[in-house]
């Protein structure tokens, strides 16, 4: 019989995709071997949390395949919770390659008709939804179907029903929609959200202007508590009309930027489950991400509870 108690903290889900990389300085065309891994924004986060000691759940559809076998084993091997995940019969897995050719990153997705692009709202498991503190949703999923956009939307749904906080970060990615298919779309969901987390880049092509003041003064329209990513060396906070800035944590050395902004949404919402002031939760977001980058991988990066402690009291790593 399950109880409060079973149900993760943080509950989030989307497409999770087979990853092949070329080490290969010449890129995939020449690249006589590739790693194997995987890779998708709400996974990523939720072994970012899972890392930091919270309990969470992620779920999508895979396919029944070994990519889809492997992703699901992985993630549940990372202390997330994956019973609502589908190994969908006869639906593949969504694949993407990754190049870095003379310092230029390139990714190559195939994930048209994948398993996750026919996710529905009839996927979702209300009452684990309803069960959670957060749920984290991204424009992601918005974008890879119309029945993921209504997942999306029945999801959001659910929990505001069930007084559960949304956190939303719109990941506008430009080679699943147009700016002008995704402008409404992530707009209207970020009328529908407690925590807005989009970065600078992305608000300028979404409110079609450059000018700071004008972006902050639509953000202040919006109910939520908004986190804007990608100021110069900070993270703006916008909450009730004040706006307060979070400087980053210096990086010692940058290796590999995939998965920053997952690893900050993560610390992020550890910091409020924590009971942190918002101030303090982006704080803990900012160090995480910049944990991240000093290392490679979508989500092998993401660091630890202790890792994080030990960098905020500066402890040196000795070793024996």
């Amino acid at each position: 019989m399950n109880n409060q108690h079973t149900y993760p903290e943080v509950v989030t889900f989307g497409e999770s995709m087979g990853l092949m990389t070329a080490d290969d300085s010449r890129g995939l065309e020449y690249a006589a071997h590739l790693n194997k891994s995987f890779g998708g924004a709400e996974s990523n986060l939720a072994i970012g949390i899972a890392r930091l000691g919270h309990s969470v759940g992620w779920f999508g559809r895979l396919g029944a395949d070994p990519l889809g076998r492997m992703i699901q084993k992985a993630i549940r091997g990372e202390g997330v919770d994956v019973s609502r995940s589908i190994l969908a019969e006869g639906e593949q897995t969504g694949l993407m390659l990754r190049e870095n050719v003379s310092g230029h990153a390139s990714v190559h997705y195939y994930r048209k008709h994948s398993a996750a692009s026919r996710m529905t709202p009839e996927d979702l498991d209300a009452t684990y939804i309803s069960h959670a503190k957060i749920l984290h949703v991204t424009g992601i999923t918005a974008a890879i179907s119309e029945s993921g956009l209504a997942t999306v939307e029945k999801a959001i749904e659910i929990a505001r029903n069930a007084g559960v906080k949304v956190c939303f970060d719109p990941n506008l990615r430009l080679k699943l929609w147009s700016i002008e298919q995704a402008r409404p779309v992530l707009l209207r969901l970020a009328e529908q959200c407690d925590y807005f987390l989009p970065g600078l880049d992305e608000l300028s092509l979404l409110y079609e202007t450059e000018d700071e003041t004008q972006i902050f003064d639509r953000l202040n329209q919006l109910s939520a508590v908004c986190i804007v990513k990608g100021g110069p060396n900070l993270t703006y906070v916008l909450n009730q009309g004040q706006k307060l800035e979070v400087p980053y944590f210096k990086a010692e050395r940058v290796l590999d930027t995939v998965g920053a902004g997952d690893g900050f949404c993560a610390g992020f919402i550890v910091g409020l489950l924590r009971g942190y002031e918002v101030t303090e939760a982006v704080r803990l977001g900012n160090l995480n991400g910049s944990m991240v980058i000093q290392a490679v991988g979508d989500w092998e990066a993401l660091p630890t509870h202790e890792q994080v402690e030990a960098k905020l009291n500066n402890k040196v790593h000795i070793e024996r």
